[in-house]
């Protein structure tokens, strides 16, 4: 087997033909995966990836 360090997996990460080789399941399974933890989830953070996504249906509330 075959191992992949940080510079191959950002190389292909940034590779959109690579990239597109991977199908939707995939795809949601690193996003689901990759965060290290809570903090990696922000208001901000969510925000950004709704508008990155054309998502308008979708509002973020942040209770302190």
């Amino acid at each position: 087997m075959n191992k992949m360090n940080r510079d191959d997996f950002m190389a292909f990460f940034r590779n959109d033909e690579q990239l597109n080789t991977l199908n939707a399941d995939d795809r949601i399974e690193i996003f689901s995966e990759i965060l290290l933890g809570s903090s990696d989830i922000t208001k901000q953070r969510l925000e950004n990836l709704i508008a990155d996504y054309n998502v308008g249906d979708l509002t973020v509330i942040e209770i302190l």
